[in-house]
């Protein structure tokens, strides 16, 4: 069973992700974390992200950089987004992505063109959103636990930057897969959103 589940930067579609892995007992996929091991490669090699060049050499970074702390910060997700729009980065991505999600016995996999793009055909497709308040409260609790000062203000502003380059980019927009089931996580608490996840994966099993 291959689950898709999309949606924009922290409307906790990750969190999802990884319990549904844990609770149908198949293996997960971030792979927005590729993107951000790009990001992350680019800045180390001192390139720019709005350089199709510059991110397409970075898509060749070790694997080792997916351990690598730094992937999980505010800067490091603003250059994931930019490296994001390159048609060739996302090409090089794609493969990898795809060769996990037809693993024998599925797969979860979380990012923002899994049901559009590179499973298409998954058993379930889920998309998970959240109004942008409810978001960048998320992450600005999340960052101030880590010990980082920032302003909620601002991680607002780069939560709407960051949907509009998503939405707008030329391949492969964000947008809800064509028969995805839609989890506005707005008002849910965690185990709220969890319990509709799985009512909706039950729910396409069973169609």
């Amino acid at each position: 069973m291959i689950i898709a589940v999309d949606g924009p930067t922290a409307s906790g579609k990750g969190t999802l992700a990884r319990k549904l892995a844990a609770h149908y007992g198949l293996p997960y996929l971030d792979t927005g974390l590729l993107y951000r091991a790009v990001g992350r490669q680019v800045f180390l090699d001192g390139g720019d992200p709005e350089d199709g060049g510059d991110a397409l050499a970075a898509t060749a970074f070790p694997d080792s950089l997916l351990g690598d702390p730094h992937l999980r910060t505010e800067e490091t997700g603003g250059f994931a987004s930019r490296v994001s729009v390159h048609p060739s980065v996302r090409k090089a991505l794609y493969e990898r992505q795809r060769k996990f999600a037809e693993q024998p016995g599925g797969a979860v996999l979380d990012g923002r063109d899994i049901g559009t793009v590179i499973a298409p055909d998954a058993d379930v497709k889920l998309f998970v959103t959240a109004s942008v308040e409810a978001r960048a409260e998320r992450r600005w609790k999340e960052m101030r636990e880590n010990g980082l000062e920032v302003s909620l203000g601002d991680i607002a502003d780069d939560i709407r930057q960051r949907d509009e380059r998503d939405a707008n980019r030329k391949d492969a927009p964000l947008r809800v897969a064509e028969g995805a089931s839609v989890i506005d996580t707005t008002a849910m608490t965690r185990e709220q959103a969890l319990a509709a996840a799985i009512e909706a994966v039950e729910a396409a099993r069973r169609a």
